[in-house]
């Protein structure tokens, strides 16, 4: 395994970042860590990067102890942190010369493993960092992750506020970086890019919710998932989709509302009283749930299972 956490736990005064967690990730394997802003992801990343310990729990990388042999882990990881943390004026040669150095080795040495990112900025070699577009610092930083070529490779939302065409490029980047043997971790809030992964773990209010395949997310065989699209009042019919017998779940997505129900009875019931609601521009139709609609009934699950727990 190259990863191993076990019962992580961890708190900045009265705000609980991580709440028990525990998973493990195979050798070479890409492991997505799934959820949206403040759910514990980064927390994990830095516990795992050696950079803060938890408060109770323990870990491994590569069979070295997080607290004990922190100096060996260093040595074998690379980490892009979620905000660019390179030197703003140094230029994009000499960041990458800096990060070589300090891992004792050269660019020309591990070329061969980052050739296909640096390819993209290596004619802009000479320009400082803090001048580069969103996209081309992602492609440095990932460059300097890898100089030292690691075992194991951190990426916190590496693709955060970048345009979709550099998102498929990054992550066309690690596919080809994972064929080198290089275990990949790597947290992102898109959902899109969950599915890319070989595995995922949502998480959520810093308790893991969930760790499958993405293929192998699945509802209850007896619940149905609807798309509700109408031409205005989309947040009114929200309200009073949720208010319906039988509705398990109803939220946003984009411009439409996705509903989940209980059962074949209750979805002819629920479409007979929305169509008598004679909605301008109604479209009702049946979908194959995606990996968002699987981690919003989880979490509103996880929201009950919690209310539940305090009433007692």
């Amino acid at each position: 395994m190259s990863f191993v956490i076990n019962n992580i736990s961890k708190s900045y005064e009265e705000t609980r970042a991580l709440r028990d967690v525990s998973f493990e990730t195979n050798e070479g394997e890409l492991f997505g860590l799934i959820g949206p802003d403040g759910a514990g992801k980064t927390s994990l990343f830095r516990i795992l990067a050696t950079l803060i310990f938890p408060d109770e729990g323990d870990a491994s990388v590569k069979g070295f102890d997080i607290r004990k042999d922190f100096r060996e882990i260093r040595k074998i990881l690379g980490y892009m942190p979620g905000r660019f943390s390179l030197y703003h004026d140094l230029s994009v040669k000499e960041n990458l010369e800096f990060y070589a150095t300090v891992f004792g080795t050269t660019i020309a040495e591990n070329y061969d493993l980052i050739k296909d990112i640096y390819a993209h900025i290596e004619p802009f070699e000479n320009r400082l960092a803090g001048k580069l577009s969103g996209g081309m610092k992602q492609k440095l930083a990932l460059s300097c992750a890898l100089i030292h070529r690691p075992d194991v490779l951190i990426l916190d939302e590496p693709t955060t506020g970048v345009d979709a065409v550099s998102r498929k490029e990054f992550w066309d980047m690690l596919k080809r970086i994972q064929k080198e043997g290089i275990t990949i971790l790597v947290s992102t809030p898109y959902m899109d890019e969950a599915a890319l992964c070989d595995r995922v773990g949502l998480i959520q209010h810093g308790k893991l919710l969930s760790v499958s395949k993405p293929g192998d997310l699945r509802f209850d065989e007896a619940m149905i998932l609807y798309s509700f699209r109408c031409k205005s009042g989309i947040y009114e019919y929200l309200s009073k989709i949720r208010g319906l017998q039988g509705c398990s779940s109803a939220f946003l997505f984009g411009d439409e509302i996705h509903l989940l129900v209980n059962g074949k009875k209750e979805a002819e019931e629920l479409e007979r009283a929305i169509k008598g609601w004679n909605v301008p521009a109604l479209s009702l139709k049946q979908i194959t749930p995606g990996i968002e609609d699987y981690f919003m009934a989880l979490m509103k699950s996880e929201k009950h299972d919690d209310l539940m727990s305090e009433e007692h």
